[in-house]
Order: C-alpha cells, then sequence, then structure tokens
C-alpha cells in the first residue's frame, strides 16, 4: 500500500498536478486515495529522499522547489551516457530498433499536432528506452532513471508547442545518425539536443526564479553548463 501511494504521490508530483512550492495535504490524499494516514506519512518520507518532498516539523510537508544544481547534474549525466551509449548501439542495431524508432517519430508528431504535452512527453521518455532496451544496459538505464523523476518534473516547466516541434526535430537529427550508422552524426546530435534544453530551462528559470530553490543564484548560460 505505501508503495501504492508514494506512486500516486510522485506521479502528481512530476506531473506538476502538485506544482512545487505548493503545500501537500495529508487528510486530503488520504480522502483521495482512500488509506489511512500511516501510508502517506511514510510515503512522503520516501519522497522526501528522492528530493521531491520537503518536510518540516510542526509545519507540514511542501512539494520541493526544482533545484537548477540538481538538474545541471543529471543532465550532464544524461549527455555522457546517452552519447557514449549511442557509440556503442551503432553498427550493431537491426532492423527491429529502426523499426520502433519510425513509429516513435510518427507517434511524436501526432501528439505534437494534437497539442498533447502529456502524451508528448511519455513518448518522448519511450524513444531514448528503445535505445537503451535495444543495448540491453540496463544499468546505464537505471542510473538515469533514477534521476528522472526531478528531470520530468523540470521538462514539463518548458513544455510549449515550440519545444514539441524542437524536440522532433532534434530527436529526427539523431534517429537519422543511426540509420546512417554514422557515429559523430548522431553522439552530436544527442549532446546538442540536451544543450538545447538546458538553454531553455535555464532562461526559463531565469524569467521565474520563485519556482527554483536556487533560481536567483544563476550565472550566465556559458558558466552554467559545459556546452558543446
Amino acid at each position: 500500500m505505501t508503495a501504492d501511494v508514494t506512486s500516486a504521490i510522485r506521479q502528481a508530483i512530476v506531473s506538476l498536478a502538485l506544482p512545487p512550492g505548493s503545500v501537500i495535504d495529508k487528510s486530503a490524499i488520504c480522502e483521495q486515495l482512500g488509506v489511512s494516514r500511516f501510508p502517506v506519512s511514510e510515503a512522503l518520507a520516501r519522497l522526501q529522499i528522492e528530493g521531491l518532498v520537503d518536510i518540516a516539523p510542526q509545519r507540514g510537508s511542501t512539494v520541493s522547489l526544482v533545484r537548477i544544481a540538481d538538474v545541471r547534474e543529471y543532465m550532464l549525466i544524461r549527455k555522457g551516457l546517452e552519447s557514449e551509449a549511442l557509440r556503442v548501439l551503432i553498427g550493431s542495431h537491426d532492423a527491429t530498433l529502426t523499426e520502433a524508432l519510425h513509429a516513435n517519430m510518427a507517434a511524436q508528431r501526432e501528439a505534437a499536432e494534437r497539442d498533447d504535452s502529456e502524451a508528448f512527453h511519455q513518448i518522448d521518455i519511450e524513444f531514448h528506452d528503445i535505445i537503451y532496451r535495444s543495448m540491453r544496459f540496463t544499468k546505464v538505464k537505471g542510473i538515469i532513471d533514477s534521476a528522472r523523476a526531478n528531470l520530468d518534473r523540470a521538462r514539463r516547466l518548458i513544455i510549449t508547442p515550440r519545444r514539441l516541434a524542437l524536440t522532433i526535430a532534434e530527436h529526427q537529427a539523431i534517429f537519422d545518425g543511426i540509420l546512417a550508422g554514422n557515429q559523430d552524426q548522431a553522439n552530436k546530435a544527442i549532446r546538442a539536443h540536451i544543450d538545447a534544453v538546458m538553454v531553455e530551462l535555464f532562461a526559463f528559470a531565469r524569467e521565474h526564479p520563485d519556482m527554483f530553490a536556487d533560481g536567483h543564484t544563476l550565472g550566465t548560460d556559458q558558466d552554467s553548463f559545459p556546452f558543446g
């Protein structure tokens, strides 16, 4: 039961149904999920460890603000792992991978045409998961998945029709490199994709610093992330 409650609250936080900084009403959660306060309290303690919840004695629980410093580190990890994973993959992949990516790209375009950002987000995740599954690199995928909750919150903050269109183009560039069997092309494309997301996230954080735990401490794009 605690695991189910934890999953439900985590999803509400990651999807921004519970936005950063919002107060978590334990009684309301108990009523909505039909559970007692114990599994809710246990779930919040687990989510505190994940960095999604802040618990203050005598003051209750709130959804933690996104920390740009954490996102920067997680995205740097992704940048290194995904670019290296593509280098390993290209030349050893088969038709199953390209067929799955073709279908995924079509689904991305369909979701963008509907302006369905939530569906697009899930298809976006699947695009990267298809690549990892094809390599059977479970440990690499596990490392990235462990950072996904806070990354997903940050990425959802900047989802716009323009970002959807750019993401499709960036994914297509990665896919083109795979189809061409060109390690350098695919590697540059994945690094450019992550760089582009970080540029937009830094810009958003400067415009809305109160939505981030460290939004007022940002420097310039050049000294905030190792681009290139």
